[in-house]
Parts: structure tokens; sequence; C-alpha cells
């Protein structure tokens, strides 16, 4: 692998070169605030608000459902803790497809600049 690494690198422009090492892998920190450097980053920034809340939320009615001895109020808390984890895991694996499609992106990018470099020697 390093050897074509070395071959791609040869044949490129000095710019080419410098985006190749751009599409290097990343690091799960790396990729996370990649999420923050799209278009889309306004909804990142309010699904992860709204990640706080139910997650707060649930954090809550774990507390209340401990607190009562009611049944029909057991039934409520841990109903009402149980979609509001469940609002938190959906937007929880919304970003991480997110990181998966900016993975995706990314490794596609790097097989047209091999592509091209590629065809530009023959």
């Amino acid at each position: 692998m390093e050897d074509i690494d070395k071959l791609i690198k040869e044949t490129l422009t000095e710019e080419e070169a410098k985006f190749y090492d751009d599409l290097d892998e990343q690091t799960i920190f790396e990729m996370i605030g990649g999420l923050y450097k799209t278009k889309n980053r306004w909804i990142i920034v309010i699904m992860n608000i709204v990640n706080l809340i139910a997650f707060g939320l649930f954090i809550y009615c774990i507390v209340k459902f401990l607190e009562t001895e009611n049944t029909n109020e057991l039934i409520k808390w841990s109903v009402a803790g149980l979609l509001s984890i469940m609002v938190a895991s959906m937007l929880k694996i919304y970003s991480w497809l997110q990181i998966d499609k900016n993975a995706l992106i990314r490794e596609i990018k790097r097989l047209e600049l091999q592509i091209s470099s590629l065809a530009s020697k023959k």
C-alpha cells in the first residue's frame, strides 16, 4: 500500500499531493469534528442540543420512577424514560451515519484522485 501511495504522490502536482494528504485516515475525534464542517452543521448543533435535553429528561424520569410507589405512575415514568432514551439513541445513530457517510466520501475522493493520476501517466 505504501508503494502505491509513493507512486501516486510522485505523479501528483504539489496541490494535488496536499489534497491527497488531507484524505488520509482520521481519528474518531477528527471524524466527529468533521460533522461541524459540512453545510448542515446547524442541524448537527440542534441535534446535539435536543440529544442533551432528551438525556436530561431520561435522568429525570429515572429519578421520578424511583421516587414513586403508585403503579400507574411507575408505568408513566418508565414509558417516558424509554421514549426519551429512544430519541437520544436515534439522534446518535443519525450522527454516526453521517460520520460513516463522510468517511465514504473521503475514500471515493481518494479513489478518484488515484484514477486521475494513473490516467494522466498514460
